[in-house]
């Protein structure tokens, strides 16, 4: 039901959002083609500026590199020569004075250096030159990557970015004015619902008579004799979420009558009766954890009393049941006693609930039997009743 609701939903907003949708394709498909032209790769905007610098100021770079070169090995007094006259000098004088050979050491290891800074820039002088046209095709470049980043209000560097977002964008575009296939999409997710839908149905109509059954037999020994329940299970002409199918319990009361809507016919008491009837038949199916019945004991007694106990006692082994109770057989039946009493206090009336065990639980089912005068003979019975149950 989920699956399909949502295929509909998205069918249905396809075919309302169609000429705007269409609309913003066209104008992502545009901008990408313009942008596209470009072609924009992550990193390149600083790699154009570096090289846009270098090639702007090439004439310049030149002209450093051979004054450099001629100050390093060019000239009669270039610092190469002279700092291979001073090794020369110490190094004659070396063996008189040892000092002189740590001075030697450091002279040769700045000459190498001296020398491969030469060398480098003698390289780097053959292989560069002045290149006008790269410069050209880098100034054209890099305007156009301005003039886009102007024109959408972006920096140069996220344009790539911006690029990437809008054809991702405009698949997703593509994806929602596809109505073929959102078409197919929805028709298949109705197949499978309308499938599963009458698969149920099956069921529940194989089901329906059998509980029915179940809890007509449940209500007899519950003080509704003669009383029948049923299970209307009728097609509906719109699905909803559980299926295809309109379940209904009716119920009638007592023999004679004919069953009605369990809400419009049943009391308080009859509710929870019925209820406890469905929940014993199906007990095994629930996953409930707490089952509350709030009087079900309302209009019987005796018997009928202690098989309600024994039935919400027969329930509890597997969950948790409260039962809110004024009859003794039921209060008896429970494995925990809690009695809610009131008092006035300042500002209002309290609730308290106290747990009652041993003695005092005995003389609370003797007062729920026989009032507040309690009897050797209640106290008996009282005891007896929980001694039956334990």
């Amino acid at each position: 039901w989920q699956v399909w609701r949502d295929a509909r939903k998205r069918l249905q907003d396809a075919r309302d959002a169609q000429d705007g949708l269409q609309r913003e394709r066209e104008r992502l498909s545009w901008q990408i083609g313009e942008v596209d032209k470009l072609a924009p790769q992550d990193g390149e905007w600083p790699d154009l500026n570096s090289r846009h610098t270098r090639l702007s100021n090439a004439q310049a770079l030149l002209e450093a590199a051979g004054q450099a070169l001629g100050a390093l090995d060019g000239e009669e007094h270039s610092a190469i020569s002279r700092l291979a006259l001073v090794h020369q000098v110490l190094d004659r004088q070396a063996h008189l004075e040892p000092a002189f050979r740590e001075l030697i050491d450091v002279l040769s290891s700045s000459l190498a250096q001296a020398e491969d800074a030469a060398r480098t820039l003698n390289q780097y002088l053959r292989m560069t030159e002045l290149d006008p046209d790269s410069l050209a095709a880098l100034d054209q470049r890099m305007g156009q990557w301005l003039s886009l980043a102007r024109r959408y209000r972006r920096a140069p560097e996220d344009l790539p970015a911006l690029l990437s977002g809008w054809k991702q964008a405009l698949m997703q575009l593509e994806k929602a004015t596809d109505l073929i296939a959102i078409e197919q999409d929805e028709t298949g997710a109705r197949a499978r619902f309308s499938a599963e839908a009458k698969r149920i149905s099956g069921l529940r109509a194989k089901a329906a008579p059998k509980l029915a059954k179940a809890i007509t037999a449940a209500m007899q020994g519950l003080g509704m004799q003669g009383g029948q329940f049923a299970v209307s299970v009728q097609a509906l002409s719109d699905p909803i979420q559980s299926g295809i199918d309109g379940v209904e319990f009716l119920v009638a009361g007592h023999s004679g009558q004919p069953p009605r809507p369990v809400g419009k016919v049943a009391s308080g008491g009859e509710l929870s009766r019925i209820a406890l009837a469905i929940s014993v038949t199906t007990s095994q199916l629930g996953s409930a954890p707490t089952l509350i019945f709030d009087e079900v004991d309302s209009g019987i007694g005796g018997a009928v009393a202690q098989t309600v106990g024994r039935l919400m006692r027969s329930l509890g082994s597997d969950r948790q049941v409260l039962a809110v109770t004024h009859l003794a057989q039921v209060a008896a039946c429970a494995d925990h006693h809690l009695r809610v009493s009131k008092h006035s206090a300042e500002g209002g009336t309290l609730s308290r609930v106290t747990e009652v065990t041993g003695a005092q639980r005995v003389g609370e089912i003797a007062r729920m039997l026989g009032g507040e005068q309690l009897s050797e003979a209640t106290l008996a019975h009282a005891r007896e009743m929980l001694g039956l149950v334990a």
